[in-house]
């Protein structure tokens, strides 16, 4: 066979379908960016807020996330991370692979509903911020209870599914510069809320110790008592919750598709930048906006949302947060969404699903209950996949080593795995099965689902032929790898090089966002360590909100301009 003859079959086969080609390999410094910006979003408003109303104590927040955050980057780095590497596959081709078509078609389906959902409280989340624009009421119950609240929701809507349509690359692009500033209005917001907390708690508004902020925490936001007047979650509830809180993407093995990326394993510690950098400090951060925000207007955190939050906090960069976070995280997910569909309705365009899923969305999106019930929603959406990810995981690290054969079913030229479909409909049972008897606390479901479901996909697989040798196969699978890795070499040799844009006017562009955002952090600290009074309190709070405001104005407008001549180079 001529060496031309496999490479033009290769040719017609979708890059999904193949490994990521050596030359397409990302360092270290892309994966802190890439998760520093997709896990500070507009759900650490909800999430923050919500372990105040849930009646954490301050150190069982301070500690029980610092533990669950490091849980959940040792399962990326553990798990994950290792079987990206070594496949250089997303998950849905591997499943593929290893479970054929009727349980790809089924785990597409719990990634429409995931993600529908997920789209859905980000739409909401952004709606809150015009909502306060229009000084229509906060919607606290499961339902809508204002026609103007659905029409901004309608209308905030219908943008994020077009853009989700048409041109998810620039959004997707643009959302990767608001890793930065998040971060920073994230930790400025709280320390623009310290003084305010400080003097309503202890009589003065500048923190003298670190005993004064544990007293602020357990008297002002973390106080041990839930909404309702009953002891709140513990230490073993907050840890549970940070480690299960992207047990989507971990465990259940989605990031497969970010981290086949990554050149190396060791690699998967990069999302320590959105654990601890994104997760712990945006949580924390928003639980002392959304308790500073309640002491400001007086009323109870319960009855805010994230728009009265984001406003009191930041002024009217507090909009811009809001709605920037929500509608990129929006979009991403309603991408993943209309994918997701297309596979399933694959003789419709991606276009079409993406705007079917889109009108469903939307309809839910009307609904607060998404937004406002956003930590179980997280946790049960992990519990409907980490099935999935205990077969894949079992398939390829546990099957080699117990003797069995990775990738029997392909070796078998079958279509449909009865051991995988089966193992994931009774591992749901099962969690949910625990969940509905009230045997442990939801937050940890997932592990003893985990392990169940691989226990039982590897008795099943063994009667279906798991157990069996395939040398031939085996051998096939081999030689084809290596036509494939000639293929990309040749394809990367014909690949135009990288072109670096040095000019000096883009590095004045890149010197004016990052002074914007060094300014706004500045600004903040000194609101929080130089208030010695409420009168220079209130002035530097004014002064924050309004030069915080420009900087944001500067910071984009340089970030994209930047940006946008990168992407001139490269055409």
């Amino acid at each position: 066979m001529s060496q031309n003859t496999p490479n033009n079959a290769l040719a017609n086969v979708s890059a999904e379908q193949l490994p990521i080609p050596e030359n397409k390999l990302h360092g270290w410094k892309h994966f802190l960016g890439l998760y520093a910006g997709e896990h500070v979003a507009a759900t650490e408003f909800v999430i923050g807020a919500t372990f105040v109303a849930l009646g954490a104590k301050t150190m069982d927040i301070l500690l029980g996330l610092l533990i669950g955050n490091i849980l959940a980057i040792l399962s990326w780095t553990l798990i994950t991370t290792p079987i990206a590497v070594q496949t250089r596959l997303s998950l849905y081709t591997y499943l593929h692979k290893i479970a054929g078509d009727s349980m790809t078609k089924l785990y597409n389906w719990a990634n429409v509903i995931i993600f529908t959902v997920i789209s859905a409280a980000m739409i909401t989340v952004s709606s809150t911020a015009v909502r306060f624009l229009f000084n229509i009421p906060a919607q606290l119950n499961w339902y809508p209870n204002s026609a103007a609240f659905v029409t901004i929701v309608l209308a905030v809507g219908i943008i994020v599914v077009f853009v989700a349509m048409y041109g998810f690359n620039a959004v997707s692009e643009f959302s990767g510069l608001c890793g930065p500033w998040l971060f920073v209005m994230f930790a400025s917001g709280a320390l623009v809320m310290m003084p305010s907390l400080t003097e309503s708690v202890l009589g003065y508004t500048m923190l003298q110790s670190w005993s004064d902020f544990i007293t602020i925490g357990d008297q002002s936001i973390w106080t041990g008592v839930n909404v309702f007047g009953e002891p709140g979650i513990g230490l073993v509830e907050v840890i549970g919750f940070a480690w299960a809180a992207n047990t989507i993407t971990h465990i259940g093995l989605i990031d497969m598709a970010l981290l086949r990326y990554a050149k190396k394993s060791i690699y998967g510690l990069c999302t320590s930048s959105g654990m601890l950098f994104g997760h712990y400090i945006a949580w924390i951060s928003a639980g002392i906006m959304g308790a500073g925000t309640a002491v400001m207007v007086k009323s109870s955190i319960a009855s805010l949302d994230p728009g009265d939050v984001a406003y009191h906090a930041l002024g009217m960069s507090g909009f811009v947060i809001v709605i920037v976070a929500g509608w990129t995280t929006a979009n991403a997910n309603l991408y993943r969404a209309g994918l997701a569909a297309q596979a399933i309705f694959h003789k419709h365009s991606r276009k079409k699903t993406t705007l079917a899923v889109g009108i469903v969305t939307v309809i839910v999106a009307c609904f607060p209950f998404v937004f406002t019930k956003m930590l179980p929603l997280l946790t049960y959406a992990g519990l409907l996949v980490v099935p999935v990810g205990s077969i894949v995981f079992t398939e390829h690290v546990i099957f080699p080593r117990i003797g069995f054969t990775r990738y029997w079913l392909t070796y078998r030229k079958l279509t449909h795995s009865t051991p995988a479909v089966t193992s994931w409909i009774a591992g749901l049972i099962f969690g949910f099965g625990l969940n509905a008897l009230d045997i442990m606390s939801f937050y940890y479901l997932f592990i003893p689902t985990w392990f169940f479901t691989a226990i039982l996909y590897t008795i099943l697989a063994k009667k279906y032929g798991a157990a069996e040798k395939y040398p031939e196969q085996v051998a096939a699978d081999a030689e084809r790898s290596k036509v494939i890795s000639a293929y990309q070499d040749q394809q990367a040799a014909d690949a135009p090089q990288p072109i670096t844009d040095t000019s000096r006017f883009t590095k004045t562009l890149h010197f004016l966002s990052r002074t914007s955002l060094a300014i706004t952090l500045l600004l903040a600290l000194s609101t929080m360590f130089r208030s010695p009074d409420l009168e220079a309190y209130d002035f530097n709070r004014e002064l924050f909100y309004r030069y915080a405001f420009l900087c944001t104005i500067i910071y984009f407008g340089a970030a994209y301009w930047a940006l946008r001549r990168k992407k001139a180079l490269l055409k």
